[in-house]
């Protein structure tokens, strides 16, 4: 059962997500947090953490992209999505932002996720969805020309932001089918928010047009296949 599928404009993904992150938090008193995939880039800020006594740790398979990460954080070295995949410490809440896709065995990173997750801990996770176009072609064509793509329309700091494969298995909108893969091995669906809409056409101004144009249709009329982002937020089932 799910209570909330919602949907909404991609900005209110990108801007307001680490705000859902800290009112989920102060809503369920949450306190041992761990940032899956955080890598050089840990997600909530060293004052909130302070401020509200949390146990606070970032995981990430690359022990490079966690030497990038501020020093005052706990880091992990672990594969996410390993059948091994084993930790000492249990949590109140995982959860990740643009990292999903990169997981090729989806299956296996959410049950390693609930493995960890105290009695009634919570999972958040911001992820792209398939088949918005920017991310398909991301996922069919070689990384040599996607990589190149990205440089275009999305341009960033390479070192800080770097860019990995993604597979985007299991990453789509709320769609009926993965709500009962999550519920089926042991979670509670909470919350499933897609999001409508890109900026990767901001430098082709007609296009960029077009597609605002069918991003509002779309938040008016809602079809989950073509999200383009979304929020999942899953309880470990008593």
């Amino acid at each position: 059962m799910v209570n909330n599928i919602r949907y909404g404009h991609y900005q209110e993904a990108w801007r307001g997500y680490e705000r859902f992150l800290m009112d989920t938090i102060e809503k369920n008193a949450l306190k041992s947090i761990l940032d899956v995939g955080g890598g050089a880039n840990p997600i909530l800020k060293a004052d909130f953490v302070e401020r509200l006594g949390l146990d606070y740790a970032i995981l990430d398979i690359s022990e490079s992209e966690l030497e990038k990460a501020p020093k005052n954080y706990t880091k992990v070295v672990v594969d996410a999505a390993s059948p091994d995949f084993s930790l000492n410490q249990k949590f109140d809440l995982v959860f990740s932002k643009m990292f999903a896709e990169h997981i090729k065995n989806a299956e296996q990173f959410h049950k390693n996720m609930l493995k960890v997750l105290n009695k009634g801990g919570m999972a958040v996770h911001f992820f792209p969805t398939l088949y918005t176009l920017p991310f398909f072609v991301n996922y069919i064509v070689p990384e040599t020309i996607s990589d190149k793509l990205l440089d275009i329309f999305a341009p960033r700091d390479r070192h800080q932001y770097a860019k990995f494969p993604a597979h985007y298995t299991w990453c789509r909108g709320p769609l009926s089918s993965l709500i009962h893969r999550y519920t089926g091995m042991g979670y509670d669906v909470v919350e499933y928010v897609g999001f409508f809409g890109h900026d990767y056409y901001e430098r082709i101004p007609p296009v960029h047009a077009l597609h605002k144009m069918k991003t509002n249709f779309l938040i008016k009329n809602p079809n989950p296949l073509f999200t383009s982002y979304a929020y999942l937020v899953l309880r470990k089932a008593d």
